[in-house]
């Protein structure tokens, strides 16, 4: 059932949030096609083995890809210059998708911090 939770996530939005991040959702999966789709932290998130490498939120004026990781975005600053962010989450407009090579990247730097802290 935990896929269902993100079906229900994502029924909630309105029809250009749930376009956006449906295609988020997409690109996670055909990038992680092992991954467990569920929730952490209340929002979408998609995990591989025990740990969550990639999520997504909508909030008021913006939507947020989620690398469940306070490192990820600051290893990825000089790429991820025009977007605005936290810490831990990267900030996008409804209506700018995250290009799918940057979403790779995201995901491929996640799962690099994991294996780093593995050994």
């Amino acid at each position: 059932m935990p896929a269902a939770e993100i079906d229900e996530y994502l029924e909630r939005l309105s029809a250009p949030e749930r376009a956006a991040l449906q295609g988020l959702r997409e690109t996670i999966l055909r990038l992680l096609p092992e991954a467990e789709e569920g929730t952490s932290y209340r929002v979408p998130a998609f995990r591989v083995g025990r740990h969550v490498v990639a999520g997504f939120a909508a909030f008021t004026n913006h939507l947020s890809y989620l690398p469940f990781s306070g490192s990820v975005l600051g290893r990825l600053a000089d790429e991820l210059r025009g977007y605005t962010m936290t810490k831990s989450s990267l900030h996008f407009p409804v209506d700018t998708p995250l290009p799918a090579a940057l979403v790779e990247r995201l995901i491929a730097v996640r799962l690099e911090e994991l294996r780093e802290r593995g050994r």
